[in-house]
Order: structure tokens, then sequence, then C-alpha cells
């Protein structure tokens, strides 16, 4: 079984509409319906949800969220290419799919959504992780989404779940980690995908939590995690100097050891020296 609904086969669009997939907009397309599908029933139960939708491409993954009975979706896609191959899904699924052309980097979908919402893309791999920042850090909490079903490079879905201790443990991981629950749902090798890429890909499933796990100020607890980071083999006395002129003090204040580099810290520690750095 290749098809969910009686639209032509994806290879059919592609051909038709001359999509080939550019690298230099981060495409690479699936064509598997039944994947696309499997990959849409990850974002959970759509028949009572806005879905919102990055880089559709010829639409397969728009497909599977429309018949999988998603409330309406709204796709942003950048590739003018692609809009008359997702304006027939359109047709297709009557007042259930919006398209926007445009760059998702710079268009505010809230108009256009009514919560609750989810988000679901199998993102560019040029614009995902800075996606996935904006979306893990708004000014309020909780945020517009309920949850995340993302398409990654299999190493930044690595990092996004990371634990302490490990290589990919980092800003991401934390991020993610201190309002939401996030998990690996899906691994795909190159294959999936056309054309292939040089890396395997894996989709993440994220879920808001009401509110963060530990308390911190946010843009505080971002300093202070990028800062720790960008210098990760330096001992945190040395790599967070910049933070705080006392900032020794401040990290044994947070229960930590200054001689502890940051891969080794938890959220919670991570959350504690936050609180220790914005006190006065």
């Amino acid at each position: 079984m290749t098809t969910i609904d009686t639209l032509p086969p994806l290879r059919d669009v592609i051909a038709t509409h001359e999509l080939s997939a550019r690298k230099s907009l981060g495409q690479n397309f699936l064509l598997d319906l039944n994947l696309t599908a499997k990959i849409a029933r990850q974002a959970g139960e759509l028949t009572q949800c806005d879905v919102l939708e990055i880089g559709p491409g010829p639409g397969g993954l728009t497909r599977g969220l429309l018949a999988e009975g998603a409330r309406r979706v709204l796709a942003i896609e950048k590739d003018r290419r692609c809009i008359p191959a997702l304006a027939e899904i359109a047709a297709h699924y009557p007042d259930r799919l919006q398209v926007i052309e445009g760059d998702a980097l710079d268009i505010d979908p809230l108009s256009h959504l009514t919560p609750p919402i989810r988000v679901a893309a199998n993102l560019p791999y040029n614009v995902g992780t800075e996606l996935l920042v904006r979306w893990l850090t708004p000014k309020e909490w909780p945020p517009f989404w309920q949850t995340l079903t993302l398409m990654f490079q299999k190493e930044v879905a690595e990092r996004i779940v990371a634990t302490p201790g490990s290589k990919a443990y980092g800003r991401l991981a934390l991020l993610a980690s201190w309002r939401a629950d996030a998990k690996i749902a899906i691994h795909l090798p190159p294959s999936a995908f056309t054309p292939p890429p040089k890396v395997s890909s894996a989709v993440v499933h994220i879920t808001a939590l009401d509110k963060p796990r530990f308390d911190a100020d946010a843009k505080t607890l971002e300093r202070v995690v990028a800062a720790a980071f960008n210098q990760r083999r330096k001992m945190l006395r040395a790599a967070l100097k910049g933070v705080a002129p006392d900032i020794e003090d401040r990290l044994i204040a947070a229960g930590l050891k200054p001689t502890d580099r940051a891969e080794q810290i938890p959220l919670e520690g991570f959350c504690a020296l936050a609180r220790a750095v914005a006190a006065t």
C-alpha cells in the first residue's frame, strides 16, 4: 500500500510540477506516504487541533496530517514551485489546508491558527535548529504549541534528548528538558528520502510542560548555559568568568564545584546557578 488518499503518488506530483529537491533550501523529500502518515500519528490525536507545518514541499507530511484527521493545517512554504502541488491538496481537503508562501523565520503564524495547536514538520536542515530554539524560548510559557513533532538530522535529534555526561549534552538538551519532555520517536535512514542525504534522520516528539521543572529566570539560564557550553572543555569557573565577577562564589552557592565542566551539570544544577547569578 503506497497511498493514503486518492491524490496522485508523490513521485508523480514531483514529476508533474518539476519539483527536484534544492540543496540551497535544505530539501530532502519523503515520498512514502505510509511513512509520512506514521510521522503524523506521532503528533497524537489531531482531530481537535490546528497543526503548523514548516517546509511541506510537495506535501507528503501534509497529506499524512490531513488523512490522520487534523482539524486544520497551516503550511508555510518558501519554495514557490511547491505552491501549485499544495493547492491541489487544499482542493482535495476543502477548508482544512491553508498555505502561506514565505520564510518561516519571518512569518508569525499565530493569527492564522486556533488553539489547541501542534507543530509537525520535516524541517529543512538549514533552519531546523533555529526554529526549535525559538519554539523552546518564547517570552511566555506555556507556549502556543502543545507538542512539536519534528524531523532532524540524527545528530541534532540526539543533542535534543541527550543526558549529562554525554558528548551530545548541551544547550539544546537543557532548553528542551527545562520546560518539556523530549523523545526520539522514529529513526529514518538516508534511503527514505529523495535525494538521500549523507546522514541519518530522526523524528523527535516534544511535549510542553505546564511550567518549568525548576525555577529560574529564562534569560539568565540561557546566558549561563550558553557561556558554559561555548567553552565546554574548561572548568566552570573559567568558562563562566564573564557571567559574574564573583562566579566562583556563586557556583558554590548553587551547590556546584567550580572545577566541574558543563557537561557534568544536570538541569537542576544549571537552574540553581541561574538563580544564584540573578540574586543581588
